[in-house]
């Protein structure tokens, strides 16, 4: 099943391997709505999300109002990368644009909490549908947590089918 660009949908950009084995795991919940949600090739390089997002991408999100993108990015703990960013980020799409990623490298978070990249994606949107924190409160992702609450009130109503 592939979304309906005139129903809310959301794309996820995301900058490597990991990542996008990541944002796969997330759309294994079974409360997700997957017709909402389609996971992009990876950019290869968090600058290459940017340049992807900006040259393809934004152009596209002025035709279709109801799509949001999650460029899912490593931090590699550069304090200045989401405001780095966001300032690329034109004024018009900025409150349908999300910047989140490890705060390191997906590779050191799988190392920590020891579960696979699909697993992590499977946690996080747990924590989505549940309305918990755990996986997301840990400290490579807590700093996540401005992009999450708006991710929240613009992207959770549609994306999880919750009764």
């Amino acid at each position: 099943m592939s979304i309906n660009k005139y129903q809310l949908h959301v794309f996820v950009l995301p900058e490597d391997d990991a990542n996008r084995q990541i944002a796969n795991g997330f759309t294994l919940n079974l409360n997700l709505n997957s017709r909402a949600i389609q996971v992009l090739p990876e950019a290869r390089g968090w600058e290459n999300v940017v340049e992807i997002f900006t040259n393809d991408y934004a152009t596209t999100m002025r035709q279709y109002p109801k799509r949001m993108i999650v460029l899912l990015i490593d931090f590699d703990e550069d304090e200045d990368r989401l405001s780095y960013v966001k300032d690329k980020i034109p004024m018009d799409l900025i409150d349908r644009v999300f910047v989140i990623g490890a705060l390191s490298e997906p590779e050191i978070l799988r190392r920590d909490i020891r579960k696979s990249f699909e697993d992590i994606g499977e946690s996080l949107a747990k924590d989505c549908s549940d309305n918990t924190n755990k996986l997301w409160g840990h400290d490579l992702l807590k700093h996540n947590r401005t992009e999450l609450d708006r991710m929240i009130v613009s992207i959770k109503p549609f994306l999880f089918d919750l009764q």
